[in-house]
């Protein structure tokens, strides 16, 4: 598998997702699960798993990774 995600892109998923997962199961925790909460949870889970293996499969399919970076425009 291919990283597509840099470091920092990397480091952000990871603890967006793991605020998100926390946030989640404190939540399920504290009342009955019902079906959105479940879904964040899995989101969150699946932002810590693209974080910590440097792959996006959303960035793959529409193949963000290949575009080049412009330059900035300098006066």
């Amino acid at each position: 598998m291919k990283k597509n995600i840099g470091t920092i892109n990397s480091m952000m998923r990871i603890s967006g997702g793991l605020t998100l997962l926390a946030w989640s199961i404190a939540k399920m925790a504290k009342e009955e699960p019902i079906g959105g909460q479940m879904f964040l949870a899995f989101m969150g889970a699946q932002k810590v798993a693209e974080g910590v293996t440097n792959y996006c499969p959303m960035t793959d399919m529409f193949g963000l990774d290949k575009k080049p970076v412009q330059k900035p425009i300098t006066m």
